[in-house]
């Protein structure tokens, strides 16, 4: 076999998922404007009679725009409902900031729960439980603490549950406040590729699942599937914890409906355990359609097949085209799909952002630990997390 039927042979290869990723991208786009479509054109159902809410808001230190995130989840316009603010620890920097939100909205609204609870390593699990020991209602949203809600937000995600057979409802979201580079790269992930995947998925029917960010259910349901201790040693809690639910028989509610989740990456290093650690949860919780992603990195794959070539012609057409057509998708993704006005502004970290992701990608599978608020787990083939001995 000489060398040029092998190079031939290497470049039809390459071509593959440039193809296929660029097929997808316009796929996609059409998806997505059709999703955008259809949700303008469809009439919010309210029931007439709002049952008393608890939202659970897991807080671990102090995060960018905490006291604003928390602030939102108090200015719902809604009849009844209570907030439960949770912490593991009463040295909690997070804690005199939580007091000052109990003290503006008061005690009746406003619950704080300072619980040590390690009933599994995952961290927002304990939390969770920790915090759920002090929910008055049937109906419970999670809510995570890096999320900025609207006031009609609690409205929204609560509606859906006047049906029985509604497991759980979910709202979209999207990253916003990025400032550094890193946090801009971590955007485009998100709103950019997780996002607009979940929108496909989610149209087309090719996946169903738990969005974790804000979640809706009844405390009986969540009873049902073995309550929050069940899910403690999860890596991905959310995608277990619908998969439990709609194994009961019960129906998924996914809204056309986006929050805003606020960036805040403290470095580069930061970013990219986040960008190995959202790889190892997608890998942990859709393992072929997370191996099927492999064929849709269109831009890293037409760079390869552009050097294979050294930089003839041809190679630089196909690589101009691939980068045509995903940043150009991407931006009515991100414009009309998700109305993202800080994404577009990014666009130009794109091809830095997907050659990461190709790296990342491989880590998913070589390594074999993850790092969650900084401690060190193994994880395992059906998605637990194992505490590693003597790391903290």
């Amino acid at each position: 076999m000489n060398l040029h039927f092998v190079l031939r042979i290497l470049e039809a290869v390459l071509l593959i998922p440039v193809v296929v990723g660029s097929a997808y991208a316009i796929l996609t786009s059409l998806v997505i404007i059709r999703f955008r479509t259809r949700s303008k054109t469809s009439k919010r159902q309210f029931p007439v009679h709002w049952p008393p809410v608890t939202i659970l808001k897991p807080v671990h230190g102090l995060e960018k725009n905490l006291r604003e995130n928390l602030r939102s989840a108090c200015l719902q316009d809604y009849p009844e409902y209570q907030l439960v603010i949770s912490v593991q620890r009463r040295d909690d920097p997070a804690i005199p900031l939580i007091k000052e939100i109990e003290k503006e909205f008061g005690s009746e609204k406003v619950t704080i729960a300072i619980e040590d609870c390690s009933r599994g390593t995952n961290g927002k699990i304990n939390n969770l439980i920790g915090g759920l020991k002090h929910a008055r209602h049937e109906i419970l949203v999670i809510s995570d603490s890096d999320v900025l809600l609207r006031p009609d937000y609690l409205k929204t995600i609560v509606a859906p549950l006047a049906d029985p057979q509604v497991g759980f409802v979910c709202t979209l979201y999207k990253a916003v406040g990025a400032r550094s580079w890193y946090e801009k790269i971590e955007m485009l992930t998100l709103n950019a590729d997780l996002m607009t995947n979940i929108i496909f998925a989610h149209v087309t029917g090719t996946a169903r699942f738990c969005l974790g960010a804000t979640t809706a259910l009844r405390r009986s349901t969540l009873e049902e599937i073995g309550g929050l201790p069940a899910l403690a040693d999860y890596l991905v809690e959310d995608f277990e914890m619908g998969r439990r639910i709609l194994a009961l028989g019960k129906k998924d509610a996914i809204l056309p409906y986006f929050i805003d989740t606020i960036m805040d990456l403290r470095s580069p290093s930061h970013w990219w355990g986040h960008q190995v650690y959202w790889d190892q949860n997608n890998r942990a919780a859709m393992p072929f359609g997370f191996f099927a992603t492999l064929i849709l990195r269109s831009i890293p794959f037409a760079l390869l097949y552009a050097a294979l070539r050294l930089g003839d012609p041809v190679g630089l057409a196909i690589l101009a085209g691939a980068l045509l057509v995903r940043t150009g998708t991407a931006a009515i993704n991100l414009r009309w799909g998700l109305r993202d006005r800080e994404g577009p502004r990014c666009l130009y970290l794109l091809p830095l952002r997907d050659a990461a992701a190709l790296v990342s990608f491989v880590l998913a599978y070589t390594k074999k630990t993850t790092v969650w608020r900084g401690a060190h787990f193994t994880v395992t083939r059906d998605g637990r997390l194992l505490a590693e001995q003597g790391r903290t």
